[in-house]
């Protein structure tokens, strides 16, 4: 798989990035261990060799069984994780690359990302400045090769670029899901910070696999996307059906269709989850599909009929 340069960093990461959010299990129902360890393995021998983590993804579980999949690979991967909104002070920064250098088993990590903006999810708010120093520092010490950032808005990027640079911005972004296309993405073309897009396939909607009547299991984090309430599913199950005869044009799944997209956009990558060794393989695929640009313009226009009647909140989720 053909890789890309990370912002202005000297990392080249692949253009589709192995999510592993549903590994730490936490928000996620039906995720088995072995089967994790499996998709994983099977996204580096697919060509997917750039690994998305974080610390709060099952407090370190998520990590943990990276390590467990690929640390007689690490060679060949790149690793990106992420630190918390509440460890934004100068020394839990610190501590918290420290303990993800332990859970990932190794002695650096190429891309260090902080997860939200302090202050988010009622955590304690901590001058950008501070966390950014952090950061810088370990930079210095070689145990980061990049700085990244998610769920940033353009402001709050701006305000973490004065104080060191900014290879990533890590913001919710699909067909379905655009607000950065409005918000931060003229900043990060111009200054060449590379968009890391997660939940490309929509929390899995952008697949066509839930009907009109579809329920989630009691935990399942989807149930919260505003995209899964009924006023927007009704549009993205009608969105959905005008999309597959694009997708039956090239013989490729929706899903294949809506990453191909959304790779093609400006300075964009894609974290794809997967339960699976085999949903791996079909994500690894929408790598090599080319769109017209016909097609591409009318993908892009399928996709706003949904975007459009969303509100001006770029969290995807309606927490509490």
């Amino acid at each position: 798989m053909q890789t890309r340069q990370l912002g202005q960093s000297d990392l080249q990461i692949t253009p589709i990035l192995m999510g592993t959010w549903q590994a730490g299990k936490r928000g996620w129902v039906g995720i088995e261990d072995d089967q994790v360890i499996a998709a994983i393995q099977a996204a580096v021998d697919a060509g997917i060799t750039t690994i998305d983590t974080a610390e709060i993804y099952g407090d370190g579980y998520s990590e943990r069984l990276v390590a467990k999949a690929l640390s007689d690979r690490r060679d060949r991967v790149v690793y990106a994780t992420k630190v918390f909104a509440n460890h934004m002070k100068y020394s839990e920064v610190l501590e918290a690359c420290d303990r993800s250098l332990k859970h990932l088993q190794t002695d650096y990590i190429d891309l260090y990302q902080i997860h939200w903006p302090s202050g988010a999810f009622n955590s304690d708010v901590v001058p950008i400045s501070e966390t950014m120093r952090a950061m810088v520092d370990l930079k210095e010490q070689g145990k980061i090769r990049a700085i990244g950032v998610s769920n940033f808005s353009r402001t709050q990027l701006e305000e973490a670029a004065d104080y060191g640079r900014i290879d990533s911005l890590q913001p919710p972004y699909s067909l379905f899901w655009r607000h950065v296309e409005t918000d931060a993405m003229p900043y990060c073309i111009e200054h060449n910070i590379t968009i890391l897009a997660y939940s490309p396939l929509a929390q899995g909607l952008l697949t066509g696999k839930f009907g009109p009547d579809h329920q989630f299991a009691e935990g399942d984090i989807r149930a919260k996307n505003k995209l899964f309430q009924p006023e927007h599913y009704a549009r993205a199950q009608a969105a959905i059906a005008q999309l597959q005869p694009l997708a039956d044009k090239y013989g490729i799944t929706l899903g294949q269709l809506a990453l191909a997209w959304l790779m093609g956009q400006p300075q964009t990558c894609v974290i794809a989850g997967a339960r699976n060794a085999e949903q791996v393989r079909q994500n690894a695929i929408a790598a090599d599909v080319q769109l017209e640009e016909g097609d591409r313009a009318a993908i892009d226009e399928i996709g706003h009929s949904v975007a459009d009647h969303l509100d001006d909140n770029p969290v995807m989720w309606s927490f509490g």
